[in-house]
């Protein structure tokens, strides 16, 4: 049988736990399905829980191998793949598996890589762009005009929103706890910032100053519970906020009176966990919508640090951190 290398998780714990082994490759592609050589992975939020123990795969991936996104080329095809050839360039998301050399994905869940984009570049778009776009677009209907508040406007899906909003017209005020991603954050479109200190409602009046006391559209939470209730003050009436991360937490009281009296609708979101069906919707839109803007410079990754797959535990260190901007990527070749 045929092996490749891969990152392994080999317990659940800290950085240690990773290690560098050689497994068995997958085996060739059928039907629809499409076995891409990878080059380059990047690294999610999800993958310091999966190798903590607390984020386990959906069924069907390895939970040893962790890689939600991934750029490479197509090796290998199914019989009944007719959109890609082998050579193609590629990215995609996956829920799991590809911290590694190959990795077999559906056919309908990758997109073209823009020539513009090396491996590391590419490697840092699709989940975050792909959650960007969905949660903004397709979920929050976010239009032309609107105004939009990011929290962790820093982070990959932060930097992602941000310019997926200014390509399409909108406002975008941010939120961090470091005054410095916020000044970087301008760079890629960022009107206003705002950082956080102790109490989360320190935000509010900023937003209302910001928006001339309307409150914003559109929120875009990478936080979690402990901004839920200032959340519901900045947001304007008939505002729309995505839950989308929960680094402060999984639970937060709710103030039913402020929520029917603006008619706040609030949706939460996740792409590793939707069927597969739901999954080539979203790559599909993505591809339509978002690769374009890529190809032409008008949205761009944001990579914060490229590490070689040998250097997996430095990289984890790195996100564990907080002090990245945007995407650390693992190269494995």
């Amino acid at each position: 049988m045929l092996s490749m290398k891969a990152v392994s998780i080999t317990a659940h714990g800290g950085v240690e736990c990773l290690e560098i082994q050689d497994v068995p490759r997958p085996p060739q592609p059928t039907a629809d399905r499409v076995l891409v050589r990878v080059h380059g992975a990047a690294l999610n939020r999800a993958d310091l829980l999966q190798r903590r123990g607390h984020y386990p795969p959906p069924p069907g991936f390895s939970e040893s191998i962790p890689g939600l996104e991934f750029s490479g080329e197509v090796a290998e095809i199914g019989a009944e793949v007719r959109q890609w050839h082998v050579g193609q360039r590629v990215f995609g998301i996956t829920g799991g598996g590809a911290q590694a050399e190959y990795t077999v994905v559906p056919a309908n869940t990758l997109a073209e890589v823009p020539a513009n984009l090396d491996w590391a570049e590419a490697a840092a778009v699709p989940e975050v762009f792909m959650t960007a776009h969905d949660a903004l677009f397709s979920q929050a209907r976010l239009q032309m005009g609107e105004t939009l508040l990011v929290h962790a406007a820093g982070s990959g899906v932060g930097t992602a929103a941000i310019q997926l909003a200014r390509a399409a017209g909108a406002t975008v005020f941010g939120t961090s706890r470091t005054a410095d991603k916020l000044e970087r954050a301008r760079e890629y479109g960022l009107d206003n910032g705002y950082c956080v200190g102790g109490d989360p409602k320190q935000f509010v009046e900023e937003v209302r100053s910001w928006s001339g006391g309307k409150g914003v559209n559109v929120i875009l939470d990478l936080v979690g519970a402990a901004y839920l209730e200032a959340n519901q003050l900045a947001l304007a009436p008939k505002g729309r906020m995505m839950l989308v991360g929960t680094a402060s937490g999984l639970k937060a009281s709710f103030d039913f009176g402020l929520a029917m009296s603006k008619r706040i609708s609030i949706k939460g979101t996740v792409l590793r966990g939707r069927s597969l069906e739901e999954k080539a919707v979203v790559a599909r839109l993505f591809a339509n919508h978002v690769v374009p803007l890529l190809a032409r410079g008008v949205v761009r990754p944001v990579v914060d640090r490229v590490y070689k797959i040998n250097e997996v535990r430095e990289a984890h260190h790195r996100l564990e951190s907080n002090e990245s901007f945007g995407k650390v990527v693992l190269m494995i070749d």
